[in-house]
């Protein structure tokens, strides 16, 4: 067995990604069609419709802000505890990768939100309560299917964010908060860690946001397949790539916005982007 040196290891990483991502494209132009399935036709959109997603976004916390503050209470909690246990576990390498991963479930996270809006585009009284409504969801098992793809891709995400660090920075865990930082903000090993990782972390975030960014709402809004509301998702995606990286950018923007006082924000941040991202989905699949 040989050890190969970061760049070497990071250009093996992008390398497997694209030809991920070629599989993908190719199952989305053929398979389905000798399936039998039908996949929903998708619009294109630009960046300027992105703000009308956000402000759609913001009248719904607006319309039932006390409910979903509740619900999103568990966010920052949640992020909390987390980083309480990563901290008093000695796993401090991992604290980044974990907060900065929660993009990768947070469409999965978010499905009692869109399900709020949903409710809301039809007229009906919508209360938080209502977010549990994902529960009798004629696609319940499809959503959790979907779900656990996220779950096994943000597992895969801190295994290699671990890797990272062991090739950089060296098997040897930090002794403290201070440490780690000097040693990350002011060696050549540190610089290399942030670089590799923000970029493999950034390959991480394409490929979600492609599978993702309209499949869970596709999902509570018609009784389809996971493989059919993936396939809409990635063809949304190909279709509008720069509104789509624009609009990963905005949630990516958003959560480190939310998460910089102590996760606070989150309570706004979440619901606001959970609401936005079912109308994205109207205004891109047809």
């Amino acid at each position: 067995m040989t050890v190969r040196n970061p760049v070497e290891w990071s250009f093996d990483q992008i390398r497997q990604t694209f030809d991920a991502v070629r599989s993908v494209e190719h199952a989305f132009h053929h398979p389905a069609e000798e399936a039998g399935l039908v996949v929903p036709q998708v619009r294109r959109i630009t960046v300027a419709d992105l703000k009308d997603v956000l402000i759609r976004g913001f009248s719904d916390f607006g319309a039932y802000r006390t409910d979903v503050i509740f619900i999103c209470l568990i966010y920052p909690l949640a992020g909390l505890l987390i980083g309480a246990a990563t901290l008093g576990n000695g796993l401090l390498p991992l604290l980044f990768p974990l907060v900065s991963g929660f993009a990768l479930i947070g469409p999965f996270a978010a499905a009692g939100l869109y399900e709020m809006s949903r409710r809301r585009e039809q007229g009906q009284s919508v209360t938080w309560s209502d977010a549990f409504g994902v529960f009798a969801s004629p696609s319940l098992a499809a959503i959790v299917e979907l779900g656990l793809i996220l779950v096994g891709i943000f597992l895969v995400w801190l295994l290699v964010a671990m890797g990272i660090y062991r090739m950089t920075l060296g098997p040897s865990l930090p002794e403290s908060v201070s440490a780690f930082v000097t040693t990350v903000f002011t060696t050549g090993p540190g610089w290399a860690l942030i670089v590799i990782g923000v970029g493999v972390g950034f390959l991480f975030a394409v490929a979600v946001l492609a599978i993702s960014a309209v499949s869970f709402p596709l999902l509570l809004d018609h009784r389809v397949g996971v493989s059919v509301a993936v396939r809409t998702s990635v063809r949304a995606f190909m279709v509008n790539p720069v509104p789509m990286l624009a609009w990963g950018f905005i949630v990516a923007g958003g959560l480190v916005l939310g998460a910089l006082p102590l996760l606070v924000g989150l309570v706004v941040v979440m619901p606001v982007l959970g609401h936005a991202t079912w109308h994205l989905y109207r205004k891109v699949v047809q």
